[in-house]
Order: C-alpha cells, then sequence, then structure tokens
C-alpha cells in the first residue's frame, strides 16, 4: 500500500516538473561556444549542383561542429527549383547562416536576391548590387503572359515572406521581383534590404559580433571574435556535379551515349564507340537526377533511336530515318520541364547525331544485303580459270586459290567457269564462256 502511494507521488512529481521544464522558455545560446566559421564559396549560376554543393557545406558545418556559416555569393541567379533548395537548407539550418555578397563588383541578381534576405544575417560588400530579380524562362526568355502572371504571383509572394519573416525589406523585394528593380550595397542597407555592409570577411565577422539572430528556434547571441576560418571546398563529385548539371550539357551527354551504344550494336567489337558511349550515359543520368527530367521527352528521344535501328532491318526508303529525326527533335526540346535546352544547341546536335545514325545504318545496311566475300558463301558465284581439265574433275583456279572442281561438261584448260556450289573441299563448277584467261 505504502508502495503503491509512493510510486503514484513520484509519478506527480515527474509530471510536474516535465511541465515545469516545457513552459520554460529556450535558453540562450552562445555561438562562440564553437570556435570556426565555416566559409562556403557560391560563385556562378544557381543550378542543381551549386544547390546541392550549397546544402552539404550547411550540412557539414554541423558535423565540424562550427559556430557560423558565411555563404560568400557571386551570382547571376539561377534556377528556382535549385534556390528553394538552398533557401530551405537556410532557413532550416541550427547555425545562423549569413550571406555575404562580395567581393567589390559582386552580385546577387535574380535568385540571389531571395538567397540573400533568406539569411540569418544578409550582408554585402561595398561595390555590389543586389535586384533584378523578374523570372525569366532559361536563357533569358520571356514566359507566355499567363504562365508569366502565375509564377510572377508566386515568386513575388514566396520572396516577400521569406523578407518579412526576417524583418527585412519585403515591399522593396517583392518590386525587384515585378519590376526588376536594382541597387546598390549602401542602397539596400538603407532600405533595409539587408544587416550591414562590410569591407571583406575580417570587417564582416567583427561586425556581426555581439549580434542576435534566431536559428533553429533558439536566439543565438554570435561571439565571432577569434573565430578560425574553415572553408568548404567542393570535392571532385561536387566539381562533377556543377559542370554537367547544366541542361545543355547533360543532354549533349546523353546523346553522344546513345550515338556510342548505337554503333556498338551495329557494328559489334568496334569497342571504343561503346565505352564512350556507355561512360556519356552514365554521366547523363547522373545529372538527370537534378534536373527536371521530361520523361515523355526522354522517351521520344529513345523512339528516334528505335528507329534508325529499324531503318537497318526494314526497307522504308527513309520514312523510319524521317521519323526518328522527328522524335529526336521534339524529344529534344521536350527534355526538360521547367528549363530549357537552348535551340542554338538543339539543333546542330540532333543534325550532327542524326545524320550519324543515318549513315551507320546506311553502312550496316549495305553491309547486310552485299554478298559474302569469304567463305563457301563468298565463293558462289566467283568465275575461276580451268588449271587442269575438267573430265569430270580437275583443278581451277578461283579466288586466288587453286580448287579441285566438277563440271557436268567437259572444260579444257584457260577456259573461265563459274563456280555454282561447294561440297567440302571440291567446288561445283559450270562453263562461263569461251574466252581465254
Amino acid at each position: 500500500m505504502h508502495d503503491a502511494r509512493r510510486f503514484r507521488n513520484g509519478l506527480w512529481l515527474f509530471l510536474a516538473l516535465g511541465i515545469l521544464f516545457a513552459g520554460t522558455p529556450a535558453p540562450t545560446l552562445h555561438a562562440g561556444d564553437m570556435d570556426s566559421v565555416l566559409i562556403i564559396d557560391l560563385d556562378g549560376p544557381i543550378n542543381p549542383g551549386s544547390a546541392l554543393y550549397v546544402a552539404r557545406g550547411i550540412g557539414e558545418a554541423l558535423d565540424r561542429r562550427a559556430a557560423l556559416i558565411v555563404l560568400k555569393m557571386d551570382t547571376p541567379g539561377g534556377l528556382e527549383t535549385s534556390m528553394r533548395t538552398i533557401i530551405k537548407a537556410i532557413l532550416n539550418s541550427d547555425i545562423p547562416v549569413v550571406v555575404f555578397v562580395a567581393p567589390r563588383g559582386a552580385g546577387a541578381a535574380s535568385a540571389g536576391v531571395m538567397v540573400t534576405v533568406a539569411g540569418h544575417v544578409a550582408a554585402m560588400a561595398p561595390g555590389t548590387n543586389i535586384g533584378a530579380a523578374h523570372p525569366v524562362g532559361a536563357g533569358g526568355k520571356d514566359i507566355q503572359e499567363t504562365m508569366s502572371v502565375k509564377i510572377l504571383n508566386d515568386m513575388a509572394s514566396y520572396g516577400r515572406g521569406i523578407a518579412d519573416q526576417k524583418g527585412r525589406n519585403g515591399e522593396w523585394v517583392e518590386k525587384a521581383i515585378r519590376e526588376s528593380v536594382s541597387v546598390t550595397a549602401e542602397e539596400a542597407l538603407e532600405k533595409k534590404v539587408i544587416d550591414l555592409v562590410a569591407e571583406d570577411l575580417d570587417d564582416l565577422l567583427q561586425k556581426l559580433d555581439g549580434r542576435e539572430v534566431v536559428a533553429g528556434g533558439r536566439t543565438v547571441v554570435l561571439s565571432t571574435r577569434g573565430l578560425i576560418k574553415d572553408v568548404y571546398r567542393p570535392d571532385f563529385r561536387d566539381r562533377v556535379l556543377r559542370t554537367i548539371s547544366d541542361p545543355s550539357i547533360a543532354y549533349i551527354l546523353m546523346m553522344i551515349g546513345l550515338a556510342g551504344i548505337y554503333f556498338e550494336l551495329s557494328h559489334p567489337g568496334a569497342i571504343l564507340p561503346g565505352v564512350v558511349g556507355s561512360i556519356s550515359l552514365i554521366l547523363a543520368f547522373f545529372s538527370f537526377q537534378t534536373l527536371p527530367v521530361n520523361y515523355a521527352g526522354l522517351l521520344l528521344i529513345v523512339l528516334g533511336v528505335i528507329l534508325f535501328i529499324a531503318e537497318i532491318k526494314i526497307t522504308s526508303y527513309g520514312l523510319l530515318s524521317v521519323g526518328g529525326l522527328i522524335s529526336l527533335t521534339l524529344g529534344s526540346i521536350m527534355l526538360f520541364e521547367t528549363v530549357e535546352v537552348p535551340m542554338k544547341t538543339i539543333l546542330p546536335t540532333v543534325a550532327l547525331v542524326g545524320g550519324f545514325f543515318i549513315v551507320v545504318a546506311g553502312l550496316a545496311f549495305r553491309a547486310q544485303r552485299s554478298r559474302p566475300k569469304g567463305g563457301s558463301e563468298g565463293i558462289i558465284g566467283e568465275v575461276g580459270v580451268v588449271r587442269q581439265r575438267l573430265d569430270p574433275e580437275g583443278l581451277v583456279f578461283v579466288h586466288g586459290e587453286i580448287w579441285r572442281a566438277q563440271s557436268d561438261e567437259v572444260v579444257e584448260p584457260d577456259e573461265k567457269v563459274e563456280v555454282v556450289g561447294i561440297r567440302g573441299l571440291t567446288l561445283k563448277v559450270r562453263r562461263s564462256g569461251n574466252s581465254v584467261f
């Protein structure tokens, strides 16, 4: 009885303590408890490769127990999906992320605007600019009117929501998206688009010291004096991915891969085209995992290759080849959903690869239809010269060799004979004419 009462009292005490600690506000952390700042360089377009590189860098900061992350950025913009990948990594980071547009002469245009305002601290170096965030299609093309309105409204609300959440000028961010306005670092600071202007990384760390930010649901007081600078460098995988994540390069790799595999299948034993084609296809599929692939476009390209293969087996007088070229062209245009390969890349590639397919198919077709040049089948139909009188057997010179031959009629030496059959090592011949050799 006493044991039961003690158990209930302990349970109530445990619950009371749980409620007490649950209601206690989260403690303020000091970033200086850890002694390094991880620097991530984002220089160039924002694409799937660079987005994964930045996201991995933010994750690496946790493993290295960094006190702070500085995303040093100079970008003309990039893909919306890649931009959102970076922003999600920043917003969900437990370690404060400072987005620093630097060095002098750098800029944060288009998607770079949203990445900048998403940082826990947004900073710029003198002589830099930010803005011109109006969304456009791949290659800078204007988007169709109806789709443009939808994308514009979505991007404006997305950018303004992030800016408002971070206490920055959401109205200006929306204006940058709708009207493509751009400002200098000093103007951005005045308009409260960013938090500070710093000459360089050392000046930035000095100005960040003592600043309070909210990261991972906790208030963090930055203590940046004496932090060790730790640069996150892209590994080989990052460098390869950033290169082949370009839609044009991924597309060209796929076409080279298909051409190489096709040549190897139509001419077995060539080896080199098969090896090059296999490597190119693997690289293309590796990059496809980071790109918005439209499988209808991919299937059209594969159908084009199948039509070229069928041209070898079926006499279509070129109709299958024409169908293959059409499928290749349409599939190339449709290959990616939210990005596109420029026509100046598609047309020459389709022309070269399609011409290659047609030439190889023609050679394979001619080889299949031509008469065998060697073996027992290759010697039938050849014309030779009698060396020893055929009555009914004798010797003939044919195909560069002396053969024993049989004939149903007597044939004198130096007369021409035609091979009509072969049994073992004996030829069956008939008189070809009365002219002498």
